[in-house]
């Protein structure tokens, strides 16, 4: 075994998730992050290239493609003697709302803040579902930016932050995102420091190592909204993490289709 294949292996190691993988969620981070486009399809062979080094079986790459094309994410067709896959309308649109925030590197940390309380349930429990709003209690929350249409029933304040409780930081980074952040950072470092001075990976190896740190980075980064400092624990490393993610994802551009799709 080479030095590089070495080094392959050693990366996939630290940079699968270390809680449950599920294979359908991989795939999505997948074609989020490698063929998002309306004509972008990637073959069967091609997903199993790209999978299978991150220790998941061909059988079940093809129960998650059933469960993604029986929620209407993914379709598939047949192309000769074997099969591409494609993201459905529904599975872009999914796709092309999060893509912002899991490839901004500089986000805007909103200066504007708004409090809306409520009697109980109604126009409140709907804004929360978005994710421009924080839960503070059974009857409040807080929001960024613009206030929304029809909030005659609620009570409207313009505030400004002072103090942040640790009740509160602990319910923005429980300690399980706490950990997923700082295990990611600390993965990403170790491949890029070892990551060999001559490097050639096939467009398949690079697609793999671009998928398991997109789909560790996604279930970080959706889970923590943009806000100020102050409203983060002491130990938080958002903005390491962030930036050790994309140092690594500049060292492996993403693979053109055509070369994925090439017979290996």
């Amino acid at each position: 075994m080479t030095a590089q294949d070495q080094w392959f292996d050693s990366a996939i190691t630290h940079l699968a998730d270390p809680q449950n993988q599920r294979v359908w969620s991989i795939i999505v981070s997948l074609f989020g992050d490698l063929a998002q486009g309306p004509d972008d399809r990637i073959s069967g062979a091609a997903l199993t290239r790209i999978i299978q080094p991150m220790h998941v079986k061909p059988e079940a790459i093809r129960v998650a493609l059933h469960r993604l094309r029986k929620d209407g994410w993914v379709d598939s067709a047949r192309s000769g003697r074997s099969s591409v896959h494609h993201l459905t309308e529904f599975g872009r649109m999914q796709s092309a709302a999060v893509t912002p925030r899991i490839y901004d590197r500089n986000p805007k940390v909103p200066q504007d803040w708004h409090l809306l309380i409520s009697e109980g349930g109604g126009a409140l429990d709907d804004l929360l579902l978005t994710e421009n709003y924080i839960s503070i209690g059974r009857s409040a929350a807080l929001g960024s930016g613009a206030v929304p249409p029809n909030c005659d029933d609620l009570v409207l304040f313009d505030v400004t932050a002072r103090n942040v409780p640790g009740w509160l930081k602990s319910r923005l980074c429980p300690p399980d995102l706490i950990e997923a952040c700082s295990s990611l950072s600390d993965a990403v470092k170790t491949v890029r420091d070892t990551r060999p001075a001559e490097l050639d990976l096939t467009a398949a190896q690079v697609a793999t190592l671009r998928t398991l740190i997109v789909h560790r980075w996604r279930r970080v980064v959706l889970r923590n909204p943009d806000l100020p400092p102050m409203f983060f624990p002491d130990g938080w490393r958002g903005g390491d993490c962030r930036t050790s993610v994309f140092a690594l994802l500049d060292t492996l551009p993403k693979p053109e289709l055509s070369a994925l799709n090439a017979p290996a």
